[in-house]
């Protein structure tokens, strides 16, 4: 059974019912879990770009519209209260060790690495000791260095399993690739997952669970007009409820490899045979 994240993210937009309205999209959909995104604005982002100017609804600066889109431990603790009310997992990909500390406060069963921190080594290494199993996300990423990151994992005996990504917000059709998903997974034997950004054609999620992808994930969204770099990529919720449907349904049509005669086979055996 594919594993299926509806990436909250940064959708949230700063506001605590819409993080519960995504929340409840996602359990009624049918998710196992719901993903966020945590960081430590002042150490992941220069001082430069942080006064640099950008129009956002918290204000005339970077630092003021990541600041207004950062949850903190208040936020948090609603969300972890309400994901346990609503029977549906959460964790976060931290994107820096700060962030990682602060998530180690609450009982999450997963781990995720985003692309962006493949290559930080002291990174890897904190989270592979915590032995959690971990999703680690491989856009923009070389063989080698998903070489070097699988090893830390391997060598801390920490589960994880790769996913296949592109790391364009939306990714273009033509750069899916998604023959790497049976590549990465011959060549790790390791399970190999699917995180996508593409626009609307969900098409593309289900042909990665065709090609074995063990986990998807996808951006979630009320409205994907509404303010924010990822709403774009996102799928709303009457697009994620048919992404769901129609991977629970490739599952089944997929089956488990076994050559069978089915019940259903057996009568027309008899009579098509019989000579």
């Amino acid at each position: 059974m594919v594993f299926i994240i509806g990436e909250i993210g940064i959708n949230h937009n700063g506001d605590i019912e819409i993080t519960k309205k995504l929340i409840q999209i996602a359990k009624k959909a049918g998710c196992d879990a719901v993903k966020f995104q945590k960081r430590t604005i002042e150490k992941v982002y220069t001082k430069q770009v942080l006064d640099s100017p950008r129009q956002s609804p918290w204000g005339t600066t970077t630092r003021e519209q990541k600041m207004g889109l950062e949850f903190d431990k208040k936020e948090y603790d609603v969300i972890n209260n309400y994901c346990l009310e609503n029977k549906i997992e959460w964790f976060a990909s931290a994107w820096d060790i700060d962030s990682q500390y602060f998530l180690q406060d609450f009982n999450l069963k997963h781990n995720k690495i985003a692309s962006a921190m493949l290559t930080d080594i002291e990174f890897l290494n904190l989270v592979a000791n915590e032995k959690k199993h971990t999703f680690i996300s491989t856009g923009m990423s070389t063989m080698e260095e998903i070489e070097q990151a699988v090893k830390i994992f391997e060598d801390s005996d920490c589960p994880f399993e790769l996913m296949h990504t592109n790391s364009s917000y939306p990714m273009k059709i033509e750069e899916a690739n998604l023959l790497c998903i049976p590549m990465l997974k011959e060549k790790f034997g390791c399970n190999v997952g699917y995180s996508g950004h593409e626009v609307s054609a969900y098409r593309v999620s289900l042909i990665a669970v065709g090609l074995g992808a063990t986990s998807l994930e996808r951006h979630i969204t009320l409205d994907r007009t509404m303010y924010g770099s990822d709403q774009a990529a996102s799928l709303e919720p009457a697009g994620l409820y048919r992404l769901v449907r129609d991977v629970r349904t490739v599952n089944s049509i997929l089956g488990d490899g076994k050559k069978r005669v089915w019940p259903s086979e057996v009568p027309i055996k008899e009579k098509l045979r019989k000579k």
